[in-house]
């Protein structure tokens, strides 16, 4: 069992902006080197890296430039935002079985500069593409726009539900002077009126496209006990890849609305001593407004097709039925592919968040619903 065998003890970001000049390479050394400084851990100690395939500064080079020592071991997890979360279960279960004694976890990305995916022609027709791409579903805002047209066709979600998750997130944005948002106000008339990205998504709909590193430190629950800072356990950790999935919009699925969340929920309570009625805050992936009721019902907060309307009456804010995003997520803090939910889930726990939960003792955070993906609990 990984049940608190582990503990993440060091975080570690670099600045987040449209555009930063350093490389990937340097952001993720950078992220690297702070997150063991707050741990306390010298960089020689490091045997083990995890990161996404989609990362491309390699563990070879992160492990030269900051000076590691031996490594035994190392993962990547693809599917982009899918395996955030991810990346700190195998380093928890590398550490719990003794393949390595101190792990970290990493993302760089240069997105904000840098080019967008869908415009390399050459790799745009793998083979579930050939039966979206030619019919307009180029990126993933059309995507996900058609799933979330489908959720508010069946259920009658609003585009006033949507709003509510990106004013939640703007709004814990607005207290975190780490974010690009950072005391910038979004309104229901800016909301309203913005311009489409991909009908029903508009502009506030959508993920930040972001510069910035980040990084966590992870090693054994008995060594926690010396590390510099308040251990955060790795209480559950989970991964989800359904039946018959189509990524983002779930065509073969018997239900395309029961994503991956769902597969990944069901193992992550399997092996907790709690249940979602007993997390305090939740970092949940918000690359695109829609995925927030999806995975509020697919971890288990509510019933199927009821979490748009879970979304009302303040539910998300701080004081409301479960605080969400509170750096600002994606939507409002940066987007690297879900790693800051992470490390504002920590900092949760720690109790040093700009929009802090009050005694927070239990946080869930997720990675990318509509694709393969992946969820931790963790525990004070």
């Amino acid at each position: 069992m990984l049940k608190d065998a582990t503990a993440i003890v060091g975080i570690g970001q670099t600045a987040f902006a449209k555009r930063l000049p350093e490389t990937e390479k340097a952001l993720a050394c950078r992220a690297v080197l702070a997150a063991l400084d707050d741990a306390g851990i010298a960089p020689s100690e490091v045997d083990a890296f995890a990161s996404y395939t989609m990362e491309e500064t390699d563990e070879v080079e992160v492990a030269k430039a900051i000076g590691a020592g031996d490594v035994t071991f190392f993962s990547k997890v693809g599917y982009g935002g899918g395996g955030s979360c991810a990346t700190v279960g195998h380093l928890a279960a590398a550490i719990a079985t003794g393949q390595a004694s101190v792990g970290v976890a990493w993302r760089s990305r240069k997105r904000g500069s840098g080019p967008r995916p869908w415009k390399n022609t050459a790799v745009q027709l793998p083979t579930p593409g050939q039966w979206t791409r030619p019919y307009g579903l180029l990126r993933p805002a059309d995507e996900i726009g058609m799933l979330a047209r489908r959720y508010m066709h069946e259920y009658g979600a609003t585009r006033d539900h949507l709003f509510n998750v990106a004013l939640a997130c703007r709004n814990r944005a607005n207290q975190n002077p780490d974010a690009i948002m950072y005391e910038r106000p979004l309104t229901r008339e800016m909301y309203m009126t913005s311009r489409w990205i991909s009908e029903p998504l508009c502009l506030f709909d959508n993920c930040l496209e972001t510069d910035g590193a980040l990084a966590c430190v992870v090693v054994s629950a008995e060594r926690a006990r010396d590390c510099r800072q308040k251990p955060v356990y790795v209480h559950s950790a989970a991964q989800g890849l359904p039946a018959q999935h189509h990524g983002m919009v779930n065509y073969w699925n018997d239900d395309p609305l029961s994503g991956p969340a769902w597969t990944a929920a069901r193992h992550l309570w399997k092996t907790a001593d709690f249940g979602p009625q007993d997390v305090d805050v939740a970092q949940i992936y918000d690359a695109f407004t829609p995925l927030v009721p999806l995975s509020l019902e697919g971890y288990g907060f509510c019933g199927r097709g009821e979490g748009a309307a879970f979304t009302e009456g303040g539910a998300l804010e701080l004081g409301g039925r479960l605080p969400l995003n509170t750096g600002g997520g994606g939507l409002s803090e940066a987007y690297v592919h879900g790693f800051n939910l992470i490390n504002e889930g920590v900092k949760q726990l720690r109790g040093t968040s700009t929009a802090q939960v009050p005694d927070a003792a239990t946080c869930l955070v997720t990675a990318g619903e509509g694709v393969p993906t992946s969820a931790v609990l963790l525990r004070a």
